[in-house]
């Protein structure tokens, strides 16, 4: 399925239904008096969120959607039907933000999470509503309200725990494959990852994370070139980010560290909040290093130029060395951080 992170539709809530004016008429009561219903209420626009689908795709090809008009009043005082609601099942993760105005209307992040997008009109009054001791007859009802029209910008970004980043052919693919059971395209050219993966990563009984892999980020991303622009806000909701960097790259002009110094530079590019998230530095492809590398040394050389103060992992995720200790750390680190959240939001 093709993977669309960006949607517009248009939403329309059903207006409310008019009140009637109607007058009772029975044989033996002449004068009977007003019995016009009200209308019904029209129906409203709901968006839930699902875990069922993971695209905004389906929007491309349905991009109007209409609640039910409520009823119009009748005679003896019935009240007309209430228009259906309408609920549109969106991608969990999924942001709403009104068009015309660019107002952030929500966030849906939980399955099952509803959020109200159009309200529907509201009934007309019928005219025994309006009788009175001075007016017995009345000859007035009301009209039903319109319902809302929006035209609504969805964007998805996907829900991970970790976000992986690095420069094409890093090994952020071949990661997600040794790690959990998804199997994203690996081969050794520029974007071999067209559309984001997810992966679970299950390290113990009942405790397991997400992890995604985001399409290679180049320089210049942060201002379009590439894919980066595309789905560098993926990374917004993860707690966690892995700069993997190939330690020895093929055919490579360019030295691992200033490929990581590119990464860093579009990552402060893009947004304070992304560049100040807790980032550990995984030194990739260690396996490809020969007998006269000194692999300590090397691994260091690259921290050092980095002059990075996070946490260091030397791995081979073709292999699958290293990445057990490493999944476990990253486990536990989410873990705590979801303890402090608690005890944050208790105070």
């Amino acid at each position: 399925m093709k993977f669309v992170d960006e949607a517009e539709i248009r939403v329309e809530a059903g207006d409310g239904g008019n009140g009637c004016i109607g007058f009772r008429r029975e044989k033996y009561i002449p004068k009977g008096g007003p019995d016009g219903g009200d209308g019904g209420d029209g129906g409203c626009v709901y968006l839930i969120a699902t875990e069922n689908i993971n695209t905004l795709v389906d929007f491309r090809f349905h991009s109007v959607h209409r609640a039910q008009r409520g009823q119009n009043g009748m005679g003896r005082q019935c009240t007309g039907k209430k228009g259906d609601d309408i609920y549109i099942s969106v991608p969990t993760g999924t942001l709403i933000y009104d068009k015309t105005t660019g107002e952030k209307l929500g966030d849906l992040t939980r399955v099952d999470e509803t959020l109200k997008v159009a309200q529907g009109g509201w009934h007309g009054l019928g005219n025994t509503r309006f009788k009175s001791s001075i007016n017995r007859a009345p000859q007035k009802a009301s009209t039903g309200s319109k319902g809302e029209h929006r035209i609504l910008q969805l964007e998805l970004t996907l829900i991970a725990d970790v976000g992986l980043l690095g420069m094409p052919n890093a090994g952020k693919s071949s990661l997600i494959r040794a790690v959990s059971s998804a199997k994203p395209r690996v081969a050794n050219y520029p974007f071999t990852t067209l559309v984001p993966n997810l992966g679970v990563v299950s390290v113990d009984e009942r405790r397991s994370f997400v992890i995604a892999d985001i399409p290679g980020v180049i320089e210049g991303a942060a201002e379009g070139a590439g894919l980066g622009l595309q789905f560098l806000k993926h990374l917004a909701r993860t707690k966690l980010l892995m700069h993997l960097v190939d330690v020895k790259p093929y055919e490579s002009i360019e030295s691992p560290v200033d490929s990581a110094k590119k990464i860093i530079k579009e990552i402060e590019k893009w947004s304070d909040d992304l560049a100040n998230k807790p980032r550990w530095l995984v030194l990739n492809k260690v396996d490809r290093l020969e007998a006269e590398d000194n692999q300590e040394e090397l691994c260091q050389a690259i921290v050092d130029e980095l002059d990075w103060k996070g946490p260091v992992y030397q791995i081979s995720a073709l292999k699958s060395e290293g990445t057990r200790t490493l999944m476990f750390d990253i486990m536990a680190f989410l873990e705590k951080q979801t303890l402090l959240e608690k005890e944050h939001e208790s105070e």
